[in-house]
């Protein structure tokens, strides 16, 4: 059975700092690309970031850009989400995913994916970010 699982998350000032990670299981994870949405009241869900099995390759939201990073621990089965400079516009529930994608695949078809949620397969139930100002 596969489970996801984020934590992190929590009520911060604008201009500070959280850190989420996000554990699979029950998967081969270095076969799993990650991504990172988010989710605000009355909003629809949209893509933060999302890392290659592999790590070598990211893509950010324009939004975060130069905010966060993205990395991950194929030895731990762990991605991170360092989230800096905060803005209550950052406040959501933050969810995590898998997506299944062949290591042999382009980079530029692999970033056309990565703010698509029906291409990831498995779910984290969310960890809630809230900034104050």
């Amino acid at each position: 059975q596969v489970q996801v699982v984020e934590s992190g998350g929590g009520l911060v000032q604008a201009g500070g700092s959280l850190r989420l990670s996000c554990t699979a299981s029950g998967l081969t994870f270095d076969n799993y690309a990650m991504g990172w949405f988010r989710q605000a009241p009355g909003k629809e869900r949209e893509g933060v970031s999302c890392i290659s099995w592999g790590g070598g390759t990211t893509e950010y939201a324009d939004s975060v850009k130069g905010r966060f990073t993205n990395a991950r621990d194929n030895a731990k089965n762990t991605v991170y989400l360092q989230m800096n400079s905060l803005k209550p516009d950052d406040t959501a529930m933050y969810y995590c995913a898998a997506r299944l994608v062949s290591q042999l695949v382009p980079v530029e078809i692999f970033r056309q994916g990565c703010f698509r949620p029906d291409g990831y397969a498995y779910w984290g139930q969310g960890t809630q970010v809230t900034v104050s100002s």
